[in-house]
Formats: C-alpha cells, structure tokens, sequence
C-alpha cells in the first residue's frame, strides 16, 4: 500500500486526506493518505522518507512551504519562481517540491466567472500561499497589487521577488476591487479580521482562501455588505487535483460530489 500525507502545524482544519482518500478509493488505487502535524526539526525525516519510498508524496501547508526547500533536491519552474512548494514527489531518485497551489488558484478565479483582468486587488497576508497568488495576478494582468500584513518584514521579503506589488500598513483599507484574505484569519470560529470596510462600496469581490469553515466572518462581512464571495474550497480541490495527477497520472472529474464532500 502507498502512503501519502499532508503536513503542516496547525493541521487539524485540513481536509486534504477527506479529498484525496475519496478519489483514491473511487480510481482503486492501493493507498491512503492522512495528515500529520509537525515541527520543522521533522522535516529532515520527512524527506528521507520520501527518499526511501515510505512516503509516496506528500502536500505541504503553513508555516512549512518555504522552510522545506533547503531541504529538497529539485524544484519546479513554479516552485522556483515563487519559493514556495506544496506538492512533494520523487523522480529519478530526487525529491522535487512543485507549486500546485498557483493552478488552483487559476482556476477557482475562472469557475467564479470573474473578470479580473485590469482589477486592483488588496490582499491581506504575505506569507503561504500569497506568493503562488501574487504570480497568478500577475499573469492574469490585474492593474495593481497592494499587500497588507500584520508583519511588515514578511511583506518586504515578498517585494524582493515581486517589486510591483505595493506595500500599506496592517489595517488600512485603500480603495479595491477585489480583496484576498490569506491569512489564518479566520480558521477559528471567533476570529475577527477587524479592518473598517464602511466606506467600501458594494459591487466587490471578497475571497478567502480558507475553506473550513466555508463562511469565515470575512466573508460574512462582506456578503453583508452585498459583495460577491467565495471561499477557498475550489482552490483546494484544483491544488489537490492537480497534485493527485502528480502521484497517481489521473485527473479525476470534480463533480457536485467532490464539491460537497467537503462542506
């Protein structure tokens, strides 16, 4: 039986093993995957399981998508390109770290039906997935890209690999079209994003990549607003997909039943 796994800390909210063991026993493959947490001291072994074939691959989540790159052998173009990586795999004996999160971000844009080309888009958070995020828009061709994070620091290593983003205070709300919560804002039942959206207008789109739970208060608030919304379930399942097409050389449909499996 071949072993997969998602790691990660927190990891509890994560539904990766619910998704992938769903398509894993749809397709009959002779496998299982379940999540761990762990501390960075572990992600040495980790890969030295990969190395040695008791892993077979494995996704990686917060805090650890840029801390394991020293530890890897190769990376993809799009794991290069923004030093982050959330998919892992051996391939001639090396283990390579990939980038599937920029692919399901893509797309969970396209399925929305939103035209985001020429759009001013604020995003809350630097670290995680907010690389992936920021060389999407790029590609997608939106007109300007403004970070906001709790951590000034975090946000001008960010400027060091995207020099057009522009970088505002934790806690201002300039003028937007779209806005992107990529913090861990939100996991948590009772958090609170706490930044004043009064004087935004309706007509917006909020967009929060967590999806568990599926309606953070960001997106409460937003909706309350008369925003559209949406939360991070499409990306995760498109990360996921393509990260399973990786490992297993199939690309299962997503279906209305994938789409509720994780609600």
């Amino acid at each position: 039986m071949k072993k997969y796994k998602v790691i990660g800390n927190p990891i509890e909210h994560s539904l990766s093993p619910t998704l992938h063991n769903y398509w894993i026993k749809n397709n009959g493959i002779d496998a299982i995957y379940e999540k761990q947490k762990l501390n960075e001291s572990e992600l040495e072994q980790i890969i030295e399981d990969i190395k040695k074939e008791k892993i077979n691959g494995v996704n990686v989540t917060v805090p650890f998508k840029k801390i394991i790159i020293p530890f890897l052998d190769e990376l993809s173009v799009e794991a290069e390109k923004t030093q982050s990586v959330n998919t892992l795999y051996l391939k001639n004996k090396k283990v390579v770290g990939h980038n599937t999160d920029i692919i399901g971000f893509e797309t969970s844009i396209e399925k929305s039906k939103y035209d985001i080309e020429n759009k001013k888009i604020l995003i809350l958070g630097a670290g995680g997935v907010v690389p992936s995020i920021v060389f999407s828009l790029n590609k997608m061709k939106v007109s300007k890209i403004i970070i906001s994070n709790r951590t000034k620091e975090k946000a001008q290593n960010l400027k060091k690999d995207f020099k057009n983003i522009e970088l505002i205070e934790w806690g201002e709300v300039p003028n937007f079209d779209m806005i992107i919560n990529a913090t861990s804002i939100g996991l948590k039942e009772n958090d609170d994003i706490k930044l004043n959206f009064s004087s935004i207008s309706g007509n917006k789109f909020f967009y929060d990549v967590i999806y568990n739970p599926s309606e953070t208060n960001f997106l409460k608030i937003g909706k309350k607003l008369g925003n559209k919304t949406l939360n991070g379930k499409l990306m995760f399942i498109y990360q996921g997909l393509a990260a399973f097409n990786i490992w297993h050389g199939l690309k299962p449909d997503v279906d209305e039943n994938v789409i509720k499996l994780l609600d």
